[in-house]
C-alpha cells in the first residue's frame, strides 16, 4: 500500500489528518507520542500513523518514537512528518567466560506523567538513572532485578486549575506515575521470518487485534506490543499483573523494545537491548488517589517514558552482589553523559526545569510559621491496641482530630 493510499484512508470521514512516517520506507509509524507544545502528552499515533486530535493552540507539537529523530511541527497543514531512524554502534561488550554470570545494565530515563480531574492538571518531568541485573540462566543463588532500580531521580511538577493557578514545585504528596514497572526483556523468542531475512516485518494477532509487531533492518529489530489487546500480552510486563486486576480502567499499554546486534540463535539477548519506550493511559492510578481531591471525582493518569540504555556489562555473580549493596549516595549522576540518542528538551519543560530550580527551599521553611499547638505535644506514634484503647476511654474528644494517631501530654501509656 503506498502513502497515499495510507492518507487517503484517513481522510474517508472528510478531514485529512496528518500521518506520521519512516522517512525512507514511507512506512507509517503506529504508536508514535504527539507532545504539546507545554510538554503534556495529547496521545498516540493510530496504527496507519495518523496523529491523534491536537488543538490549534497545542502547536507546536512534538512527535517523538524511539529509534527515529523527533520532529516538531509548526501546525495541521503537513499531510506527512517523515521521521528519521537513528543508526547507533553498541559499545563492544566484552565477555570474560569467568565473568559471564551476570549482565549489569545501566540506563537514563525520561518521564512525563499528567494527572488530571475535571478542574485540576499535574504535569510531571521526571529524569532518572536506573540500573537492571540479569543473571543468566543456571544461576540460582542470585535473583537480580529486571524491574529499574532507581539511583537517581530528579522531579519537576507543574499545577494548574479552571481558576488560572499556576505553581511549580519538585515535590507532590501523590504518586502517580507508571513508570517504575516497566522492565528489561531478555531471551525473546523471534518469529521465524525475521531469523533468516535481512528485512522483514511479522505481526502476531490476538484475539480482537495485533499484540505484536515485530521489524527487522539488517542488524536492527524493533517490537511493538499492545498489552491490552490480548491477555496472553501481559507477559510483557508481568509486574502490572496485580494492577490488571485491581479494578483499574487501562485505555492504553503499549510497549516498544528496540534492539542491536541481539539476534543469538532464534531469540532476542538483553545484551543487545537499546531503549524502551513505554506509553500507559489509565482512569486512576494505585492507591488513596481520591484524596487528590474529592472523593468521588474520577481522575486520568497518563505517562510516557524513555529508557536509553548507556552501558552493560557481564560481571561474576560476586561483583553482582557487591554492586547489590553498593551505596550511590557518593556518586553525582548530572556528570555522568547522556546517551547520543537523548533528544534536547522542548523549550516548556527546560522552563520548567528552571523555574523549580530558582524555588527557595530554606526561604520559604524559615517563612513558615510553625503551629503552636504542637508545642510539648509527644508525637510518637501509638500502637493499634493503644489506639484501641485510647478510643474505649473516649479520650480522642479531648486531643482533637489527631488524639486517634499520636501520643500528647493528656495520653498515658
Amino acid at each position: 500500500m503506498t502513502v497515499g493510499s495510507w492518507t487517503s484512508v484517513e481522510a474517508l470521514a472528510g478531514e485529512t489528518r496528518t500521518i506520521v512516517i519512516d522517512s525512507i520506507s514511507g512506512e507509517p509509524l503506529g504508536g508514535a507520542s504527539v507532545f504539546d507544545r507545554k510538554g503534556g502528552m495529547l496521545g498516540t499515533c493510530s496504527p496507519k500513523g495518523a496523529l491523534p486530535f491536537v488543538p490549534a493552540g497545542a502547536y507546536p507539537v512534538t512527535v517523538r518514537c524511539l529509534g527515529y529523530a523527533e520532529r516538531v511541527i509548526d501546525s495541521g497543514a503537513e499531510a506527512e512528518v517523515r521521521l528519521k531512524e537513528l543508526s547507533r554502534e553498541l559499545p563492544e561488550v566484552v565477555v570474560d567466560a569467568r565473568r559471564n554470570e551476570v549482565l549489569h545494565m545501566l540506563a537514563y530515563v525520561r518521564e512525563y506523567s499528567t494527572l488530571s480531574t475535571y478542574t485540576d492538571t499535574v504535569i510531571l518531568y521526571r529524569d532518572k538513572w536506573v540500573d537492571f541485573m540479569l543473571p543468566q540462566r543456571g544461576k540460582k543463588k542470585f535473583k537480580g532485578w529486571r524491574m529499574p532500580r532507581v539511583l537517581s531521580s530528579k522531579s519537576y511538577y507543574r499545577f494548574t486549575n479552571g481558576s488560572g493557578m499556576d505553581s511549580v514545585s519538585d515535590r507532590f504528596n501523590q504518586h502517580f506515575s507508571w513508570s517504575d514497572w516497566v522492565g528489561v526483556v531478555d531471551r525473546v523468542p523471534v518469529p521465524p521470518r525475521l531469523i533468516d531475512s535481512c528485512n522483514a516485518v511479522d505481526t502476531v494477532f490476538g484475539k480482537y487485534s495485533p499484540t505484536e509487531t515485530w521489524r527487522k533492518k539488517g542488524n536492527d529489530v524493533s517490537l511493538d506490543v499492545n498489552v491490552l489487546a490480548d491477555t496472553v500480552s501481559r507477559h510483557w510486563m508481568p509486574d502490572m499483573s496485580l494492577f490488571f486486576r485491581n479494578n483499574i480502567d487501562f485505555e492504553c499499554v503499549k510497549v516498544r523494545y528496540r534492539f542491536t546486534d541481539a539476534l543469538v540463535s532464534d531469540y532476542l539477548s538483553a545484551s543487545g537491548l537499546t531503549g524502551i519506550s513505554v506509553n500507559i493511559e489509565s482512569n486512576g492510578r494505585g492507591r488513596d488517589m481520591f484524596q487528590f481531591n474529592r472523593r468521588d471525582e474520577p481522575f486520568f493518569v497518563s505517562t510516557y517514558a524513555e529508557i536509553y540504555f548507556a552501558d552493560k556489562e557481564y560481571v561474576s555473580l560476586k561483583e553482582a552482589k557487591e554492586w547489590e549493596k553498593f551505596s550511590f549516595n557518593q556518586i553525582d549522576f548530572g556528570l555522568l553523559p547522556l546517551p547520543d540518542e537523548v533528544p534536547e528538551l522542548q523549550p516548556d519543560i527546560a522552563g520548567l526545569i528552571a523555574r523549580v530550580g530558582n524555588i527557595d527551599h530554606d526561604g520559604l521553611r524559615i517563612a513558615t510559621e510553625p503551629d503552636r499547638r504542637l508545642a510539648g505535644l509527644d508525637l510518637t506514634p501509638l500502637t493499634l491496641k493503644q489506639r484501641i484503647l485510647k478510643r474505649l476511654k473516649g479520650l480522642a474528644a479531648r486531643v482533637g482530630s489527631g488524639g486517634g494517631t499520636y501520643n500528647n501530654s493528656y495520653n498515658s501509656r
